[in-house]
This record gives structure tokens, sequence and C-alpha cells, in this order.
């Protein structure tokens, strides 16, 4: 018999006593609709133990979610073992995180617009509050010179942080002067915005003496707090080209300065504006510097140069802390001045997605 045959007969064999069953290649699973069965059983009991014990709304829910936190991953111990169990604890707690921290933004957006839409119409948004006492009035004048502080706060801080940010990325490298400008550019995004009011105020005193309000003093107080944020964000965005392109560029004997300006900018543009944009809405509501150096009236200016300037922050607040006779209406109207803040707020942020994505596309990038 040939080595051939032999083999071939032994192979043979090999397969009449090969098992034919197909091996297991997963462990078993919860069917679907076990989590949404343990889901309304906890509930439905922390219901009834809350009832009977005379809890709150959020008591109840808070046992809720504990017994679904416990019921669930035991039953996927018992039925698909420890490590699936472990994965599904974790899911429920990272989704009971979110929901806790949906919870004072819901609240807040809520009460703001529950309080706040019936104030809110024509004559509210065009009026301003100069010889108004008690009914009527509105914030018109806040408005403008809210518009107006902020977009002076961005035209002084975006060419210093942008430009910041491209000597930190393109020029610096790792320099020790790098690291000092970034530990700076730490140090200032903590800075509490009262001291950046502060400092707004020292800075017109040498120019323009004691008790000056202006409306350009909280535009420098705000920008203060503007230049960290603008840094942060151009420095990632400027960090996310891909060197290629440099290089590229660099072969084709561009200088730097002209491959900074026609390659890396243009392909960092969309998240600079987007970065822009997001530190303007996260400035636009501070009140501590406003009321120190931008002050407080309850007439129309429109001159960042000359006297006081209102905005709805100090507006708010002024509200609040003296609402006139009869009270109620300097509430109502502080939380109508707060649903518009908010609306612009919403605006700015929505308005710096929508410039990202058109200016990415154009780009093709």
């Amino acid at each position: 018999m040939s080595t051939e045959t032999l083999l071939t007969r032994v192979g043979r064999l090999d397969d009449r006593s090969a098992p034919t069953r197909p091996l297991p290649l997963g462990r078993p699973r919860l069917p679907g609709w076990a989590a949404p069965v343990i889901g309304a059983t906890s509930a439905v009991s922390a219901t009834a133990t809350g009832l009977l014990l005379g809890w709150s709304t959020a008591g109840i829910t808070v046992l809720a979610v504990l017994l679904f936190a416990v019921a669930l991953p035991l039953a996927s111990r018992l039925a698909e073992g420890p490590r699936a169990a472990r994965d599904r604890l974790v899911t429920v707690l990272v989704w009971s995180a979110l929901g806790v921290a949906l919870v004072p933004l819901v609240s807040l957006t809520v009460t703001v617009v529950h309080d706040g839409i019936g104030v809110v119409d024509a004559q509210f948004l065009t009026y301003s509050m100069r010889n108004v006492v008690g009914e009527g009035g509105g914030i018109y004048h806040a408005i403008m010179g809210t518009l107006l502080v902020t977009l002076a706060a961005a035209l002084l801080s975006v060419p210093v942080g942008l430009l910041s940010a491209i000597y930190l990325v393109e020029y610096a490298g790792g320099s020790r002067a790098a690291r000092v400008l970034s530990f700076l550019v730490d140090v200032m995004t903590g800075i509490p915005s009262i001291v950046a009011g502060l400092f707004a105020y020292a800075v017109l005193v040498l120019f323009f003496g004691e008790g000056v309000r202006m409306g350009l003093g909280g535009s420098l107080a705000l920008s203060v707090l503007m230049v960290p944020i603008v840094v942060r964000s151009c420095e990632e965005m400027l960090r996310l080209v891909p060197h290629d392109l440099r290089e590229a560029s660099y072969a084709l004997g561009v200088p730097q300065w002209r491959t900074v300006l026609k390659v890396v900018l243009p392909t960092a543009l969309p998240g600079i504006i987007t970065g822009v944009m997001l530190a303007v809405a996260r400035v636009v509501g501070e009140t501590a510097p406003l009321l120190i150096v931008a002050g407080s009236t309850d007439s129309l200016n429109l001159d960042l140069f000359s006297e006081r300037m209102m905005t709805l922050p100090v507006f708010i607040y002024s509200s609040f802390t003296q609402p006139g006779v009869p009270a109620e209406y300097g509430v109502d109207r502080a939380w109508g001045a707060a649903l518009v803040l908010i609306v612009i707020v919403v605006a700015l942020n929505v308005l710096a997605r929508l410039l990202g994505r058109l200016v990415s596309r154009r780009s093709g990038r």
C-alpha cells in the first residue's frame, strides 16, 4: 500500500469521526423585551413603594433607577455571564448620568419659557424703559447694547486669539515661550469674570478718569474672557490640519507665512468659525464685568465710547433687584429678557454649526 493511499484512508476516517454538531459562536443573550419589562417592573415597584411612604416624584424616580440598575445586571449575569452583566451595569450608569445632566437643563428651559413667553411681544422687543413706571416698556435698548458690546468684544479678541494660536502651532513649536504662553492662556481661562471687569475699569480710568462707564469698557472686559477660549479652539483646529499639506507646500517652495495663509487657515476655517461663535455665545451672558464698566441705563445708547450702555444680563439683574412698583412687572420683564437672552445664545450656537458646515462644504473638506 502506497503512502498516498494510506493518507487518503486516514483522512476519510478523520472525517467520519469529526462531530457534525456546529460549535456555538456566542453566549446566550437576553431577549429584546427583557430590558423594557424589567424597567416597567422597576417603575411600578418604585411607584407603589413611593406612594405608600409618601415620597415625592424625584424620590420615586431615583428608586426606580436603582431597582433597574440592580435587576438588569442580575438578570444578565444569570443568562449571559459576568462580563455582559458588567457591560449592562455601566450602560445603565451612563444613561442615568445623562438623565441627571438633562434634568437641570430641561427644568431651566421649561421655567424660563413658561414665565417669559407671556411677556415677549412686539412692544417688549421694540421699546426701551425710558420714562416707564410700572407696566409697559421693553428691552430694545438692552438688546442693542448686548449686540454692540459683544460685537466689539469679538473684534478685539478674535484677531488676538487667532494670531496667538497660529504662533503656538506654526512657529513656537515646543519652545519655552510656547509653554509659558500656553500656561498663561490656561490661567486666563479660569479668571473670574468680575476680575476681568475690574481690569477693564482700571484701563479706562487711565484714559478717562474715575467713575467712567461706557460700552467700550464692557467690550474690553468680555474680550479678556474671550481670548483664551478663542486661542484654545483655534489651536486645536490648526493642529488637526495634516502635516502632509504643509510639507507639500514647502516642497513647492512656498514660504511658511504663505503656507499658513493659503493652506492651513482655509483647511481649519470651519472649525475656527465654530470655535469663535461658541466663544461669543459663552460671554454674551456675562453680568459682573458689565455691571462694573458698562453700567445701567433705561435709554437707548448706540455709542460705545460715550455714557452708560444697558445689556440684557444687567437688565435682568436690575429688574430682579430693583423691580419697581408694583414689583411683579419688573420680575415679569426679567423673565422675558432671560428668554430673549437664551434665544440669542441658542441662535449663536445654531449659526456656528451652520456656518461651519457651509464653509466645509464649499471648501470640499
